[in-house]
């Protein structure tokens, strides 16, 4: 939200709101106290211990806090200030009390919801709705007055955002220890077996060139036997043309799966590297690099044949297309996957245009350029570009398109998640690099620029 105005308008509600409560000098201390222990203490069972001691340090009220276990969908006792704490919610019995979301009397205490925030299922939503957590009780309750009772059903509110966030805390460092877990299972299971594919392809690759000479052998030994009229000439070329098919089927079928398994292991490796979850973002491994031949060629490579199912030509007469590939300080993996996101992006929008010399076609381009002075005196940048013909991007959605899950109008009916781009800023600033879109005549480019 991050807007002055309203922040200065919620600050001067509670002021007005505190100001109507009233509460006494002795209620404002037992809320600071538990605003400040709260803070302290780390673990759910101290928490849930100054939940009940509160009351009963300043009020002299004995108090029961009700969790709800949202595996059984029952409330449990899990402390009071007579016993302490009983244990975490899933360990102990369903309690015989009344869920409620409103406060009410029953017999000598009285009880208060406690209410949490939970995150919206529905990604679009803006707002957060309120999750039962539990049930305060006070006793004894019969005795305490209107203001009484308003006055703990505000520090019941306090105790449920002191749950939830403590409750969300533990969540967040079992997701942290599953993905060190699965971190650790994707290198045992996944790059190390991948490491040994590519042992097998060059196994591979040997017995096929060892193919070539056996071939190469018996081409000359038949040809010797044929002159001396001791093999059927017929049956001779038969068998060699067999034999000639199967050696370059075989070169085929092995190039193709060498070149998508040096794209897969390339991901794979530079996508799923340790540091980058034990950072918590991605940490490039920088070195100097010939973009066009390491990186975009072999990229264009994996969606040339894609292009060309879709009718969409690749051309690299619009200039900004080197001889010699420029070189830059990047990380081979993650600028290899930008590169493939942007292609495919392409690949899904690329849409038919009317060019300069009257040519209905669509087609892509891609291309560098040197900025000089871009990052500063003596920082030159490079721009890398990937262009597209079709309608441009709206303007009001120009901002937005590089934004996590943000998927414009013009997306329609075309499969994605609106992850592509948002991947190609992170990775692209982890490079300290800047992102961008602009409108051609008959299309659109998306770049990125970096370091020369």
């Amino acid at each position: 939200m991050e807007d002055l105005t309203y922040i200065f308008s919620r600050v001067e509600d509670k002021k007005r709101d505190y100001a109507q409560y009233d509460f006494s000098n002795q209620q404002d201390s037992a809320l600071k106290t538990f605003f400040d222990l709260a803070q302290e203490f780390e673990s759910l069972g101290d928490l849930c211990l100054v939940c009940v001691t509160v009351p009963k340090t300043f009020f002299g009220l004995d108090t029961k806090l009700f969790m709800v276990d949202n595996k059984r969908e029952v409330p449990v006792l899990v402390c009071t200030s007579k016993e302490g704490y009983q244990g975490s919610p899933e360990k102990l019995p369903p309690a015989s009390i009344e869920l409620r979301n409103e406060a009410f009397a029953d017999k000598n205490s009285f009880f208060t919801p406690i209410f949490g925030k939970t995150v919206p299922k529905d990604a679009g939503a803006t707002t957060k709705k309120q999750e039962l957590l539990g049930m305060l009780e006070v006793s004894p309750g019969n005795k305490l007055s209107e203001s009484e009772k308003f006055y703990f059903q505000k520090f019941a509110n306090r105790i449920g955002y002191a749950i939830y966030n403590r409750i969300l805390k533990q969540r967040n460092v079992e997701h942290l220890k599953f993905i060190e877990s699965l971190v650790a299972d994707i290198e045992h299971n996944v790059i190390v077996p991948n490491m040994a594919f590519r042992l097998f392809l060059r196994r591979l690759e040997a017995k096929i060139r060892k193919n070539f000479e056996i071939e190469r052998v018996l081409q000359e030994k038949c040809s010797e036997l044929a002159k001396q009229g001791s093999v059927d000439h017929v049956w001779q070329e038969r068998i060699m043309a067999e034999l000639q098919e199967v050696n370059r089927g075989l070169e085929d079928e092995y190039a193709n799966i060498e070149r998508h398994n040096r794209n897969i292991s390339l991901f794979v490796e530079s996508l799923f590297r340790r540091s980058h979850f034990k950072e918590g973002r991605f940490v490039p491994q920088k070195r100097l690099c010939k973009f066009k031949e390491e990186i975009i060629d072999p990229q264009l490579e994996r969606f040339k044949e894609s292009f060309h199912l879709r009718g969409i030509d690749i051309d690299v007469h619009l200039g900004g297309v080197p001889d010699e590939s420029l070189v830059a300080v990047a990380d081979v993996g993650l600028i290899s996957q930008v590169y493939a996101n942007l292609f495919s992006n392409a690949l899904k929008y690329t849409r038919e245009v009317t060019d300069g010399e009257g040519r209905s076609r669509k087609f892509i381009s891609f291309g560098q350029e040197v900025l000089k002075d871009y990052f500063g005196p003596g920082k030159d940048g490079i721009k890398f570009n990937v262009f597209n013909t079709g309608p441009h991007i709206p303007p009001d959605e120009r901002e937005r398109i590089f934004e996590e899950g943000y998927r414009g109008g013009e997306a329609g009916g075309v499969p994605g998640t609106g992850h592509g781009l948002s991947f190609v800023k992170r990775a692209v600033e982890m490079h300290d690099g800047v992102v961008g879109y602009e409108p051609t005549p008959v299309g659109n480019n998306f770049y990125f620029i970096l370091a020369k």
